[in-house]
């Protein structure tokens, strides 16, 4: 399986949603990142045949899929970021009622149903109403839809929100054992998510893409830049107009500031991190 992207741009009147992107890649996990409105769902969206883009092409398997949407349906699975339920159903009826949207039938659905119900912890409510279930729970619901036809491309746009800590953990494990079969597109804002399963990262701003690569070549931007200084807390305000702050921890007397920039008196060198990296290209 091979995904190609060729100078692709979806525009909205003069507003361009994804503008002139290009990416290649095969079977592995693609981190997708990026601030709110830099054209993640979006580009997913068009990847997914949901909608077609203004320019460019989308090839898999050196087919093109804007001509051809059919030739990936059949082979991909789909969560969008608003994925909307029937809450009367229970979660067994809603995923025979998907499979037959998506032409599965036979013996072999009932036993694919279940071992999805179980691999996401759903069992237990199976057959309550999906109405009754919590957003976490409705979340794996549409992991599950995505999962059903063993698919050889899986997009999944932000597909941990609403999950606890321990469900992450579930689903991060669930997704890596596909990872030798099948492209999946994992987008989210949640760097932690991206770090422990992506074997790529792609960086978005603004509808174009500013960085793609292994994580180690993506943090290779922010090598020499990350630092750490101890500063007042009142401070703190005056600091962050001159520099790109990561995180603030606060302790009694003072404040500890990671930041990416240049040295200043009293910084030390710090570690750089794939968040680092991704704060760095996105803000500036």
């Amino acid at each position: 399986m091979q995904l190609d992207i060729q100078n692709l741009s979806k525009r909205y009147g003069n507003n361009y949603g994804v503008k002139e992107y290009s990416l290649s890649m095969e079977k592995g996990i693609l981190g997708l990142l990026g601030p709110n409105g830099a054209g993640k769902s979006t580009l997913l969206k068009m990847i997914a045949t949901v909608s077609k883009p203004t320019e460019g092409t989308i090839l898999v398997n050196r087919n093109n899929i804007v001509k051809d949407p059919n030739y990936i349906r059949k082979q991909l699975g789909y969560l969008p970021q608003n994925f909307g339920v029937y809450p009367n159903l229970n979660a067994i009826e809603f995923l025979n009622y998907m499979a037959a949207l998506k032409g599965i039938g036979g013996p072999s659905v009932k036993k694919r149903i279940y071992q999805l119900l179980e691999g996401l912890n759903l069992m237990d409510a199976a057959k309550k109403p999906i109405g009754t279930y919590s957003g976490g729970m409705k979340q794996r619901v549409g992991i599950a839809q995505a999962l059903l036809n063993n698919p050889k491309m899986l997009i999944f746009d932000e597909p941990t929100v609403g999950l606890d800590p321990e469900e992450r953990v579930r689903f991060r494990n669930l997704i890596s054992d596909l990872a030798n079969e099948c492209i999946i597109i994992l987008s989210s804002h949640i760097v932690s998510d991206i770090v422990t399963i992506a074997d790529e990262v792609a960086i978005m701003k603004k509808g174009t893409l500013v960085s793609k690569g292994f994580q180690e070549d993506t943090i290779a931007h922010v090598a020499g830049r990350v630092y750490e200084i101890k500063i007042p807390k009142d401070a703190i305000t005056t600091f962050k107009k001159d520099h790109t702050i990561v995180s603030i921890t606060r302790k009694a007397s003072h404040v500890i500031v990671r930041y990416v920039g240049t040295s200043v008196e009293g910084a030390t060198t710090a570690l750089p991190t794939l968040e680092d990296a991704y704060l760095y290209l996105t803000k500036n």
